[in-house]
C-alpha cells in the first residue's frame, strides 16, 4: 500500500482492532480514517457492501482464516503492525483493575463485625467520593484507581458492622464507588474491566433500591456503545435505562435520553436525535429545579454539557459548521477544572475544523492539546487527534504531517 495507507496503520485505534481480530471495528475504523463507502471496502477486501455492513454491526463473525487474510491483506495492514500487535487482549487481563470475587462475597456474605458503620462515617465517605470525582475532572483517572479501589474496601467493611437503614446505605455507597471505578475503567479503554464494574455496581444498587444508580449503570453501558461505534447497541440500552427504571430522577433519565440521542446520531438518524437531546434538555431543566432530587454524581450534567453534547451530535451526523459552533460555545463555557473534559471536546472540535476544510484552524486547536491528550487523554483523546490527523492528510493539507509529527513526539 502506498505511504498514507501506512499512516492509517499507524493509528492505535485501527492496531487495537486488529491485535484483538475485532474485524468489525477493523473494517468501521479503517473505512472513518479512509474516508471510504462499504462499497469501496467491499472492493478492496472482496466482500459484498452487505457483508461489510453485518460484519460492522456484528451481525456476522468472520471465522474464516481465508476471510481474515483478504481483509488484512486487502486494507494493506503491514506484517509488521499485525506481529507486534499479536498480544493478549488488553481488557481481558486485568490485575489490579477489575472487581474480584472476595469484594463480593464479603458485602454479600460477611457475618463478622470488624468495623461499626455510622451516619457520620458514611457522610464522611460521601464527601471524600464527591472530592475523587472532582479531582478526576482534573488529574484524569489513572493517579485514582489505587487509591478508590482501597476506598471501596472501606465501604465493605463496614457492611457487617451495618444496621437497619445503615446496611442499605453502605451497599448504596458500594454501588457508587463500583460505577465510579467503572467510568475510570472506561477512560482507560478497559473495556472487560468497566463492563464488571457496571454489572457489579447495578446488582448492588438493584439490592439497596436506588433507582438512580441502576439507571445510570446502564446509561453509561450505553456511553462504552457510542464510544466503540455501535450505535444500535446505544440506544437499546439507553432506553433499558428509562423502561426498567422509571422512577429514576429527571437529570437521571434526561442522561439516558442524551445517550439515545447519541445512538441514533451514529446511525445517522438525525431526526430521532435531535428530538431526544431536546427532551433530555427539558429533562434537565427540570432537575435544576430541585438539585437536592438529584444524585451527587449528575453534578456536571448543565447548559454547557448539552451544548457540547449537540456538539458530538452534529459531528456524527457530519455536520461540521454547527459542530464547530456548539463545541466551541461549550468549551467557553467548561471550567478549567475540567481538564479531561477540555482535552476531549478540544480534540473533537479540531477534527470538526479539519471536516469543514479549515486545516490551519485545525491544527492551532489541536497542538495545544497534544500534551494532555497524551497523558490524561489516552486512549479516546489521543485517538481523536489521530483521526485528525489523518483526515488532514487525506486533504493534503501540510498541517496533518505537522500533527501527525507532534504526536510523535509524545509516543
Amino acid at each position: 500500500m502506498t505511504a498514507p495507507g501506512l499512516s492509517i496503520w499507524s493509528h492505535p485505534e485501527l492496531r487495537s482492532a486488529l491485535a484483538t481480530e475485532d474485524w468489525g471495528a477493523v473494517l468501521r475504523t479503517y473505512r472513518r480514517l479512509a474516508g471510504l463507502s462499504q462499497t469501496k471496502v467491499g472492493e478492496l477486501v472482496g466482500l459484498v457492501q452487505p457483508d461489510v455492513s453485518d460484519i460492522e454491526r456484528g451481525r456476522r463473525r468472520v471465522t474464516s482464516s481465508e476471510v481474515r487474510q483478504r481483509i488484512a491483506n486487502g486494507l494493506g495492514a503491514p506484517a509488521h503492525v499485525a506481529e507486534r500487535n499479536q498480544q493478549p487482549v488488553a481488557g481481558l487481563v486485568l490485575p489490579g483493575l477489575e472487581p474480584d470475587g472476595d469484594l463480593l462475597a464479603r458485602i454479600t456474605g460477611a457475618t463478622d463485625a470488624t468495623h461499626k458503620a455510622d451516619a457520620a462515617t458514611l457522610d464522611w465517605l460521601d464527601r471524600l467520593l464527591a472530592e475523587h470525582r472532582s479531582a478526576e475532572d482534573l488529574i484524569g483517572s489513572r493517579p485514582l484507581v489505587s487509591l478508590m479501589r482501597q476506598q471501596l474496601q472501606s465501604v465493605v467493611d463496614l457492611f457487617a458492622g451495618a444496621r437497619g437503614s445503615l446496611t442499605d446505605r453502605v451497599v448504596r455507597l458500594a454501588a457508587e464507588h463500583a460505577q465510579f471505578l467503572a467510568w475510570m475503567a472506561q477512560d482507560q479503554g478497559q473495556t472487560a474491566a468497566a463492563l464488571a464494574w457496571y454489572d457489579r455496581s447495578h446488582d448492588w444498587a438493584l439490592e439497596a433500591g436506588d433507582a438512580d444508580m441502576a439507571a445510570t449503570t446502564l446509561s453509561m453501558k450505553a456511553h462504552m456503545a457510542w464510544s466503540g461505534g455501535r450505535g444500535d447497541r446505544a440506544v437499546r440500552l439507553a432506553e433499558a435505562a428509562c423502561r426498567s427504571v422509571p422512577q429514576a430522577s429527571p437529570g437521571v433519565r434526561g442522561m439516558a435520553a442524551q445517550m439515545a440521542a447519541r445512538g441514533h446520531s451514529l446511525n445517522g438518524a438525525g431526526g430521532h436525535a435531535h428530538r431526544l437531546i431536546d427532551e433530555a434538555q427539558t429533562l434537565i431543566t427540570r432537575a435544576s429545579e430541585h438539585p437536592e432530587d438529584e444524585p451527587a454524581w449528575m453534578y456536571f450534567y448543565g447548559e454547557t454539557w448539552f451544548t457540547l453534547q449537540r456538539g458530538m451530535i452534529a459531528m456524527h451526523l457530519r455536520d461540521w459548521s454547527g459542530a464547530v459552533k456548539d463545541l466551541r460555545t461549550g468549551l467557553a463555557g467548561l471550567g478549567s477544572s475540567y481538564r479531561r473534559d477540555r482535552t476531549w471536546y478540544g480534540c473533537c472540535l479540531a477534527h470538526a475544523y479539519a471536516g469543514i476544510g479549515e486545516a490551519a484552524e485545525a491544527l492551532s486547536t489541536a497542538l495545544p492539546l497534544v500534551p494532555d491528550a497524551a497523558t490524561i487523554g489516552r486512549p479516546h483523546s489521543w485517538n481523536e487527534l489521530h483521526v485528525t490527523a489523518a483526515a488532514l492528510m487525506r486533504a493534503g493539507a501540510k498541517e496533518g504531517r505537522l500533527l501527525v509529527e507532534a504526536l510523535r513526539q509524545q509516543d
